[in-house]
């Protein structure tokens, strides 16, 4: 018995040290994927890096020749300020801009007093050697000390009057070979750096365009990548840069370094202007974040002392048989225990799943379905599983909230939980054969937990139906509301306006002007408490109230809100209002028009007082379904800092303050746009001002106008809201005496369900100062 307890406590110490021997190999190899993979990412940051700020250069270079060249008559004060903002744009390693114009040497003293009279004051031309000359004539120093050295001649680099030439010849920007700046050579040499410019040709915008010279950019190569790889390498990555000249060769712009002993090396090219140029990086593994740590010997040791302490124990339980059965089954008891204990809450959960009234739904990897508890069952319709995602659109008969649009399988929240995405809320309608009527559900998605040992996705489905129709009966309740608010304001109105007209024919006196004041602030008070509640109104329904589409001619609605907006001015008042080409669109006409009217007055009203305002509304189609509108002002503009809660309601910008308002247009805008499928947003105008766009869907073909369902659903909030006010009206007939006097609340024939959304009064501009 010695023995054979001997022999087995020997091969399973083997046993041991092999397999834990293959974890140690299988840890190291990972750690090594590890520092391969995090070398890649790492590579890929620093170009694109160095990729976007070359790139940004040469935006800029360009941007700014093309704005030279609309100024016939370009002096130094135009220049000034046209580059003046680039002196804090943060142009890593950028020594200088420059505006170079061509001479030969005869055209010198003619061209320098050309330049002097435009305000380059003490310009010198220094011509080097023959032929063609390229001179500054206007320099502005970046990121450097120093004058700007007007005069210089380019051609004195050939690298740099290659590039020029170039530029010209292409009519696009082009980078030079590496060299040492004309600037930097009086500099000593431990101080000067290989370095490269970016030459944009400068064109005329006549007829028929005539070269006019160029914005050249100057760059230190040194201070440009080592600038760019400060941040993006977090230390870890050396790296240097190539750049191709015109005689095939590849020499070294800059290098960064780091220390460490490189062991990875990656390589990659990409395009600068018109040349091709290469990001070599190294790094040391060693320092790369996972790629090396104590834990495989750690393991290895680990397993080593617990194959000893195995084969120990092996030797000791075959020695003592007796003492062994005990304890083996001491250990069968627990997992015996451990067991049931899993079956149990294996039965609790499934009698939780089996419980909860809100639908799951479980589906691995594939997009297989492993569970559908019995209410995600009935709410589609006890449909038995679709065998793959692409059948479950038409399978299920899930639809977007209008109920007529196939919900597309890629915004499913099951496919973007395999895909890693969260998402909360997703509403959609389920209408199959056991489901005729329709259900409205709300969907959450989330990546199945890895804890569960399988990669998956987990859906949670929510009965919303009547929530919705709950929703629906508020907006009732808000019309009978909206309309009782402003039955007394009207009455209001009424007597103030027939007191003013009784007034005039009193003989003039100060009693009589201040009473007549007063009534007239009593009546745009009311007017301004009416517009409030039909704000109010709109916010509250905007998002609930029925959807009608259909195609609407995009142009003649905007004609017609601007029409109401501006045909109550005088001409001298009048905006500068253009409209071009616009698409037709599928949406809701009433609430098309209020997002137009509000964004348009939005363009009229935020402006400064004395301006006349201008507003520019463009539109185009964008893709296969979507139209996107611009609708862009010249007016007071929106801040940075506001731009991300504009569309939050009741948030009004600082810049917005003495302009009339409720904070609420916007947010009304917003949800429109949504309620569409669409988006909407905000940006500055580069001509100074503001520029609002959103997306609205185009017709497509084969689509209706409304389903039944929306019919319905519209047709029964109407009776509802006739019905509530019907009621109120009744009960206003058995009202206590006296009260009769009060306006009555007699539903009217115009659409109760349109009146939330309805074009506001068009408001006039603020009065200007004389």
């Amino acid at each position: 018995m010695e023995k054979r307890g001997l022999v087995l406590a020997v091969i399973v110490a083997l046993v041991g040290l092999v397999i834990f021997g293959l974890v140690y190999v299988g840890m190291r190899t990972a750690q090594d994927e590890t520092a391969e993979r995090v070398m890649d990412q790492r590579t890929a940051m620093a170009q694109a890096a160095v990729e976007t700020e070359t790139e940004r250069f040469r935006a800029l270079t360009e941007a700014t020749a093309a704005g030279l060249g609309t100024d016939d008559d370009l002096t130094w004060a135009d220049f000034d300020a046209a580059t003046a903002p680039l002196s804090s744009a943060d142009l890593i390693g950028a020594a200088s801009l420059a505006f170079v114009v061509p001479a030969t040497t005869a055209e010198i003293p003619s061209v320098q007093k050309l330049w002097r009279d435009r305000g380059s004051d003490g310009l010198q031309l220094k011509p080097v050697g023959s032929g063609e000359h390229y001179f500054s004539v206007y320099t502005r120093t970046l990121n450097s000390a120093g004058p700007a050295l007007n005069g210089l001649d380019v051609s004195a680099a050939p690298e740099a009057a290659a590039a020029l030439q170039d530029a010209r010849r292409i009519g696009q920007p082009s980078v030079s070979d590496t060299y040492v700046l004309l600037r930097d050579r009086n500099l000593p040499t431990a101080q000067q750096q290989h370095s490269f410019l970016f030459a944009a040709p400068v064109w005329s915008r006549a007829p028929v365009p005539s070269f006019r010279g160029w914005m050249v950019l100057g760059l230190r190569g040194q201070d440009f990548l080592s600038g760019v790889l400060a941040t993006v390498s977090q230390g870890q990555l050396d790296a240097t840069l190539l750049a191709a000249d015109r005689d095939g060769d590849r020499p070294v712009v800059a290098d960064y370094s780091v220390g460490g002993d490189a062991d990875l090396e990656r390589r990659g090219d990409f395009t600068v202007a018109d040349r091709q140029w290469t990001l070599i990086t190294r790094a040391d593994a060693k320092l790369l974040p996972g790629a090396t740590s104590p834990l495989p010997l750690s393991v290895l040791l680990g397993g080593i002392a617990v194959s000893l302490i195995l084969a120990g124990l092996v030797h000791t339980l075959a020695t003592g048989q007796a003492r062994a059965l005990a304890k083996v089954e001491e250990g069968t008891a627990e997992l015996r225990d451990a067991e049931a204990e899993s079956r149990r809450q294996a039965g609790l959960l499934g009698a939780i799943m089996n419980s909860i009234g809100d639908g799951v739904g479980v589906v691995d990897e594939h997009g297989a379905f492993l569970l559908h508890n019995p209410a995600a069952r009935q709410l589609l319709g006890g449909m038995d599983d679709a065998e793959a995602p692409d059948d479950w659109q038409q399978h299920y008969g899930i639809y977007r909230p209008d109920g007529r649009t196939p919900f597309p399988l890629d915004e499913l929240p099951l496919m973007r939980a395999l895909r890693g995405e969260l998402s909360d809320g997703v509403e959609m309608v389920i209408r199959n054969p056991r489901r005729p009527e329709g259900i409205l559900l709300s969907v959450d998605g989330r990546p199945l937990h890895t804890s569960a040992g399988q990669r998956g996705a987990v859906a949670v489905f929510h009965d919303i139906t009547e929530l919705r129709r709950y929703e629906s009966d508020l907006a009732v309740f808000a019309g009978v509301v909206a309309h009782d608010l402003k039955a007394p304001l009207a009455v209001i109105r009424g007597h103030c306006e027939a007191a003013i007209e009784d007034l005039a024919d009193v003989p003039p006196s100060d009693a009589g002007e201040d009473v007549r004041d007063s009534l007239q602030r009593i009546v745009r008070a009311v007017d301004r408490m009416g517009g409030l509640i039909d704000t109010l109104l709109a916010y509250s329904t905007a998002r609930n109230a029925p959807l009608r589409t259909r195609p609407v001619d995009l142009g003649a609605l905007l004609a017609e809100v601007i029409r109401d907006r501006v045909e109550h001015l005088r001409a001298e008042q009048r905006p500068d209002v253009y409209v071009g080409p616009m698409p037709e669109v599928s949406a809701d006409p009433a609430m098309l028009r209020h997002v137009l009217d509000n964004l348009v007055g939005n363009a009229l009203k935020y402006v400064r007082p004395g301006t006349t305002p201008r507003v520019d509304v463009t539109g185009e189609v964008a893709g296969e379904r979507w139209a996107r509108v611009e609708i862009a002002d010249r007016g007071i503009g929106i801040p940075d800092e506001d731009k991300p809660q504009i569309f939050e309601s009741f948030h009004r910008a600082q810049s917005a303050a003495g302009y009339a308002g409720t904070g609420l247009g916007l947010a009304i805008c917003k949800r429109i746009v949504e309620r569409h499928g669409g988006e909407i947003g905000v940006a500055d105008n580069p001509g100074g001002g503001t520029r609002f766009h959103f997306t609205i869907p185009v017709p497509t073909e084969g689509g209706s106008d409304m389903s039944k369902a929306e019919t319905d659903e519209e047709a029964a909030t109407r009776a509802a809201l006739e019905r509530a006010l019907a009621e109120r009206a009744a009960m206003e007939n058995t009202r206590l005496p006296g009260l009769g006097a009060l306006p009555s609340s007699v539903p009217s024939g115009h659409n109760p369900a349109a009146v939330p959304l309805r074009a506001p009064v068009p408001e006039r501009p603020p009065a200007t100062a004389e």
